[in-house]
C-alpha cells in the first residue's frame, strides 16, 4: 500500500512539474514573440519613416538649381551657363513640380525634372541629355545622396 502511494505522489509531482515547465516553455516563447513584434513595428515606424527632402514647391525650386549642378557635375555634364528653373504648370501645394534647362559644352540640351508627393513622402528627379536619360527617377541629386552626418 505504501508503495502505491508513493508512485501516485511521484506521478503527480511529475506530472506539475512538467506542466509547470510546458508552461514556463510557453510563456518564454510568447514573451520572445512579442519583442520581435515590438522591435519590428518600432524599426519600421522609427527607421525607416519618411519625410520630404523639401517640403514646398518654393523650397525644391530654390534647391534644384544647386542639386542638379553638382550632379551633372558628378556626372561630367559641368554646365556652359547656371540651370534656368520654373515650376511646372501643374504643382500644387501637395504635388510640387519643378522643371529646370541648360546646356554644358558636351551636351546642347540639358532638362531636369523633380517632383515631390506630400501624401507619400517621396521625391524624384530625372536628368535628360539631349533627350536622353541620364538619371532616372532617383529619390535625390548632388550633396542631398551623401547627408552629412
Amino acid at each position: 500500500m505504501k508503495v502505491k502511494v508513493l508512485i501516485g505522489s511521484v506521478t503527480a509531482l511529475l506530472q506539475t512539474v512538467r506542466g509547470v515547465k510546458v508552461k514556463v516553455l510557453i510563456g518564454s516563447v510568447a514573451a520572445l514573440l512579442l519583442v520581435g513584434v515590438s522591435l519590428s513595428v518600432a524599426y519600421v515606424a522609427h527607421l525607416h519613416r519618411k519625410e520630404l527632402r523639401y517640403k514646398t514647391q518654393d523650397a525644391l525650386l530654390r534647391a534644384m538649381p544647386t542639386t542638379a549642378t553638382a550632379e551633372l557635375r558628378a556626372r561630367g555634364y559641368p554646365l556652359s551657363a547656371p540651370l534656368k528653373c520654373r515650376s511646372m504648370p501643374d504643382a500644387t501645394l501637395k504635388k510640387m513640380r519643378v522643371a529646370c534647362t541648360g546646356s554644358s559644352p558636351k551636351a546642347k540640351l540639358i532638362q531636369v525634372m523633380g517632383a515631390a508627393e506630400a501624401k507619400v513622402q517621396e521625391q524624384y528627379f530625372t536628368i535628360l541629355v539631349n533627350g536622353r536619360p541620364l538619371v532616372q527617377n532617383v529619390p535625390c541629386l548632388g550633396a542631398d545622396c551623401h547627408p552629412k552626418d
